[in-house]
């Protein structure tokens, strides 16, 4: 092998490194690496010569808050860090087949040749895998066990009808919506749990653990503890016994061109659901301004960074009424392995979704109060929306936080909230939906509000109502569970999960929870209490008309053209264009399975699970969100799923069907519940823009690290070449 022999030349206050006597028939001198100022670059290497597809791994704690910076080799090994703060550095080379490197010290300005380590065995390489890998190794009950027996058959609910609607508790509708599975945490059993004389026996223990345990226990019901225990129990004892999980791929082609910069935010007993860095309608509002996160049942604050200090702080966030409920308030079932008997999160304001308005305030769903609505909300008030569709409770309203004033400004809702997004209209109207339940869709005319400071008139809500007689208008309706009535409409018992609006027509558009679960159009009409109509959509599943199957929705966003893109339990990213359907889109029959052809089904990255044959990925996604403004750099429009198992964000190219695996190596654990893109500076090419996310589990404590490790808020970059400055 040809020896590869580098020498430094310094030029214009850079350092050029030139690869002689080891350059290949496509490389030359002029390919050659250029060290700025602020990088820090050069050639890995091992034993079995250049390595391509590794991450390299820059971390200090020079700054004010933690800061990191990935990238990745290209064909020949080589790197470069680019925009380093000025400080003291530990770099090291992370990838498949690899152990991690012996940490090298370096600076910004100089040359770093870097030793890559070999994994001595395929037990040591697997220790780095993403979470699904591991997670596939799952031995999921056969679709000849379904429909379920009960407890004292097989083990499954009888409500189970279908290998498919177990796998949505398994996956984006219990187990993984708060946390990876698969991952070293999971996929090991903790000593500190105790001893117990049956894995079956440890994992009943393990799912009590912490303020989460009634949760966890609630979800095992929905799977049937008699047969859900032991197939846990059964896969961390193949992994204990030596079961090794597929190897996953090394990053390739724009995959390498990645920089990730990561800042740690927050604290180690806080977990962050998601984050926002501008406006959704407009990507170049509160360029290079600070990030705010959403810290759910955590805290009751909004972490905040400033990117270009590195400072973090905090924004208190208060309530209405001393009496609203806390997460503290959540008894233990059993010692956490992590944190023992103490309670970790104590939060009144429960602040789960935050968004820019075009005036740069953050608009947060936040709890203000207890649930009991207040009388102008229910039957016999003489509210528009109540006089229609009366409510009595809401477990989560309204807040903004303006960075100008410093000031948090609590609403009352008469709906309940979680996500949000605002209109492209006159009002900025602020369209809500509740998280699954309440069955009502609720609005703020924030124009309005600003105006009036009139929390009660600017709010407005409605039911969910189908045209059934299809005469274009809202009429009188039966209720759900009732028959169809060719005379009336039809009422739907659904409330939206996420929320988007269009921007071709204004329509809203929700996922619904479930199985199969569906998509919803609202059609809001000139006086949406009383003239707002829907549109139901459900994910195509056994309906012999449908050219794909699949299942069970969570998040959604939607494109420039009005496409709506929803990630599926099934493991797929699936989009639905409403222009494609071919018969009619109210009356009788469009009850939910009368447009299978407008649905297009993409399967996520990773294996599938053991025992399961139908397509699809292990993949769990939470959310999605579509770069309708090309903030990344892979075009306009291109729907972008959270990789919950892949440790990564996961790009979908729609004209090839592929998927760009935005991967995060370190630390292990990238569990995203949200994103957004910002354009910082339109003229600075990659430089100037980037998407921004969130290490958004519920157990942060879980990642690599283990306890103290804290969520973390991501910057991602797309350069066009690994070595571009």
């Amino acid at each position: 092998m040809t020896q590869r022999v580098l020498y430094p030349l310094i030029a214009t206050g850079a350092i050029l490194l030139l690869s002689l006597g080891g350059l290949t028939a496509q490389q030359s001198p002029g390919e050659a690496i250029l060290i700025g100022g602020d990088d820090i670059g050069g050639v890995v290497t091992s034993t079995k010569g250049p390595e391509a597809g590794v991450w390299v791994i820059a971390e200090t704690a020079d700054l004010p808050a933690k800061f990191v910076k990935i990238v990745v080799t290209d064909d020949n090994g080589r790197y470069l860090l680019p925009q380093l703060p000025k400080a003291n550095y530990k770099v090291w080379v992370r990838g498949y087949g690899l152990v991690d490197s012996p940490p090298a010290q370096a600076v910004p300005g100089k040359a770093a040749n870097l030793t890559a380590a070999v994994a001595p065995n395929p037990h040591a390489a697997a220790e780095y895998y993403p979470a699904i890998y591991w997670f596939s190794l799952l031995r999921v009950p056969d679709k000849s066990e379904f429909p379920g027996t009960g407890p004292k058959g097989n083990g499954i609910p009888e409500s189970m009808k279908s290998q498919g609607q177990w796998l949505h508790f398994l996956k984006t509708d219990s187990c993984w919506s708060c946390h990876q599975m698969g991952d070293k945490a999971t996929h090991e059993m903790a000593k500190s749990l105790g001893h117990f004389d049956s894995s079956t026996a440890a994992w009943a223990r393990r799912i009590l653990s912490g303020q989460a345990g009634n949760n966890m226990v609630n979800g095992l019901g929905q799977l049937g503890p008699e047969r859900a225990l032991p197939m846990f129990a059964d896969w961390t004892d193949r992994i204990a016994a030596g079961e090794l999980p597929p190897t996953p791929p090394r990053p390739q082609g724009a995959e390498r061109n990645i920089v990730i910069t990561e800042w740690d935010w927050a604290d180690p007993k806080a977990y962050l659901h998601d984050e926002i860095s501008t406006d959704k309608r407009n990507p170049t509002l509160n360029a290079n301004g600070a990030i705010y996160g959403a810290g759910e049942l955590s805290v009751d604050y909004l972490p905040v960074l400033d990117p270009v200090s590195a400072v973090t702080s905090q924004v208190r966030v208060p309530v209405r009424d001393p009496k609203t409920p806390s997460s503290a308030d959540d008894k233990i079932a059993a010692p956490s392995p992590y944190w023992g008997d103490e309670a970790i999160w104590h939060s009144q304001a429960n602040v789960h979704n935050p968004m820019f308005d075009g005036q740069g305030r953050v608009w947060i769903t936040s709890r203000i109060r207890p649930s009991e609505n207040p009388a102008f909300c229910k039957e016999g008030s003489s509210h528009p929306s109540a006089v229609l569709f009366p409510l009595k409770t809401s477990g989560r309203q309204l807040a903004v936080y303006d960075p100008k004033t410093k000031q948090v400004t609590l609403i009352n809702t008469c709906f309940g909230t979680h996500h949000l997004v605002f209109a492209e209209d006159r009002n900025n109207t602020l369209w809500t939906s509740s998280g699954g339940g309440g069955g009502a869709v609720g609005w703020l005319n924030t124009k309005m509000f600003d105006e009036t400071h009139d929390e009660e008139k600017s709010q407005g809500w409605t039911a969910l109502i189908l045209d059934t007689n299809a005469n274009g208008k809202r009429d009188e309706y039966v209720e759900p569970g009732q028959p169809i009535d060719p005379t009336k409409d039809k009422r739907i018992d659904a409330a939206f999960y996420g929320v988007t609006v269009s921007p071709v027509d204004g329509s809203i558009w929700g996922t619904v929870l479930g199985f199969p679960g569906a998509v919803v159009r609202l059609n809001p009409g000139p006086n949406p209490p009383a003239t707002a109509l829907a549109e139901i959509y459900e994910l195509p599943w056994n309906n012999p008309k449908a050219p794909v199957h699949g299942f069970s929705p969570r998040g959604l966003d939607i494109d420039r053209d009005g496409v709506v893109w929803t990630v599926i339990a099934s493991g797929h990213l699936a989009s639905f264009d409403r222009r494609k359907c071919k018969g009619p889109l109210n009356g009788p029959t469009a009850l939910g399975q009368h447009c299978p052809e407008g649905w297009t089904l993409y399967q996520l990255p990773g294996p599938q699970l053991q025992g399961v044959s139908d397509p699809g990925s292990a993949e769990a996604s939470y959310y999605d969100w579509v770069d309708q403004f090309d903030t990344l750099g892979l075009g306009k429009n291109v729907p972008i799923a959270t990789g919950n198992g892949n440790d990564a964000l996961l790009a979908l190219l729609p004209d090839s069907g592929k998927f760009v695996v935005l991967r995060v190596p370190y630390p292990m654990g990238f569990y995203a519940k949200g994103m957004d893109g910002r354009i910082d500076d339109p003229k600075a090419g990659w430089k100037g823009k980037g998407l921004w996310a969130t290490y958004g589990t519920r157990t942060p404590f879980h990642a690599e690290g283990g306890k103290g490790t804290t969520s973390k808020v991501l910057h991602f970059q797309l350069r066009p070449d690994p070595l571009a400055h």
